[in-house]
């Protein structure tokens, strides 16, 4: 049995503690914030990895982990249907996961207020210091602690997250504050509508207590808008003039940019969407990076998670890439022991594949910023980018990774 620390206690670091816990390893887990991470994101897309991770994390897989839908559809500016696809799927929430996740951890070993100030390794062990004067020792690091790594600026401190760009509005809506209209003719489906040079998405996710009876769900939308600095400045500022760099907390957005998303939301989105941004209570803001890290293990520690990439939202890959990387460190740890043999082989197996992740969803970004710039598009050219649109984003992409072809040769 080895000592492992694993750094970050949200759902990557949760997908490593718990399954190599259950190998019978010494695993604690290092969280810097404190009380429950709920709430830090909204609607998940599951694929076969995902249900993979949480089996392997001793989590029962079941109809409760989230909604079905069948199909995709597009809607234009008027409402009406663009095309539709047949692509069934379970969407779940952040909140869902968490909450499997964390349950199924020992309490004891989850340990909160846990900032990491210093890092050091030798040949058989990594010591680590926090802020609130705590030491830890173990075998092996695995660092799964965000965009902003901590662990990452230690290690690879070049290694900065670039932004895209573009903004990401987000939320959740009620299903019982919907029209019917909204209701039977976008409610039950993974919906698109794409304003030139934008995109907004949304799907249904299980309600409050994780409830998925009709009546009871959400519908979860993220909604991509170009953002230049200046205006991603604005953005990240709250109504009293506080400027929030790594990204502004969904409390602090300003009404005054709220108003002004909800105006523009009736102008270019097909009406379902307007009611829903409208009626939706709590919209926030995400600005979208991309990180690419050249080297994902130093020694005795590893990256995983967003800690090592990034890939933009149209992926929809984020969680189930984390819990792949997961399933992976156990693997090889299992193999070859609490070892920097066993990191540099997960290293070797998943470094070319997280590159690609990101490339793909780079691809995916600069499609959707793409469409429009040449004017008004005919209804022919809007039916073909819709079909390219609703086959590409957050679909499986195992089988490409595999065979490295997740971004086409044309790019």
């Amino acid at each position: 049995m080895a000592k492992i620390l694993i750094v970050g206690g949200s759902l990557g670091g949760l997908f490593a503690a718990n399954i190599l816990l259950r190998q019978g390893h010494d695993v604690t887990l290092l969280e810097k914030a404190l009380g429950s991470l709920d709430g830090r994101g909204a609607g998940i897309v599951t694929h076969d990895a995902l249900a993979d991770a949480l089996r392997e994390s001793g989590i029962a897989v079941d109809d409760s982990l989230g909604v079905a839908v069948s199909k995709r559809v597009t809607l234009g500016v008027d409402g009406e249907s663009l095309g539709e696809i047949p692509i069934p799927q379970i969407l779940t929430s952040w909140s869902r996961l968490y909450h499997l996740l964390k349950e199924n951890f020992p309490s004891e070993r989850y340990l909160q207020g846990k900032n990491v100030k210093a890092i050091n390794q030798d040949a058989n062990s990594v010591h680590v210091t926090c802020e609130d004067g705590s030491a830890h020792h173990a075998e092996l690091l695995i660092a799964s602690d965000g965009i902003n790594s901590t662990v990452r600026a230690h290690l690879a401190p070049d290694i900065h997250p670039k932004y895209a760009g573009y903004v990401a509005w987000r939320g959740v809506c009620d299903e019982s504050y919907l029209s019917n209209y909204t209701l039977e003719t976008l409610f039950d489906y993974f919906g698109f509508c794409l304003p030139n040079g934008e995109q907004m998405l949304g799907y249904p996710v299980a309600g409050s207590g994780n409830d998925t009876r009709p009546g009871k769900r959400r519908y979860n939308f993220v909604w991509y808008r170009p953002a230049k600095d200046d205006e991603l400045v604005k953005l990240l500022t709250d109504a009293d003039g506080r400027f929030y760099p790594t990204g502004i907390p969904p409390l602090k957005v300003s009404w005054k940019n709220i108003a002004e998303m909800r105006k523009v939301a009736r102008e270019v989105l097909a009406p379902q969407y307007a009611e829903i941004l409208e009626k939706t209570a709590l919209p926030f803001l995400q600005a979208i990076y991309d990180v690419r890290s050249e080297q994902i293990v130093f020694g005795r520690i590893a990256l995983m998670g967003d800690a090592a990439f990034v890939g933009r939202p149209h992926v929809g890959m984020g969680v189930t890439k984390a819990g792949d990387e997961a399933m992976a460190i156990a693997r090889h740890i299992d193999k070859l022991g609490a070892t920097p043999a066993a990191l540099e082989a997960y290293s070797n197996e998943r470094l070319p594949l997280g590159q690609q992740v990101v490339a793909r969803a780079q691809y995916l970004g600069r499609y959707m910023q793409a469409q429009g710039k040449q004017g008004t598009r005919d209804g022919s050219s809007l039916r073909r980018n819709a079909d390219t649109v609703m086959a590409e984003t957050a679909v499986d992409i195992s089988a490409l990774l595999a065979a490295g072809k997740a971004v086409p040769e044309s790019c």
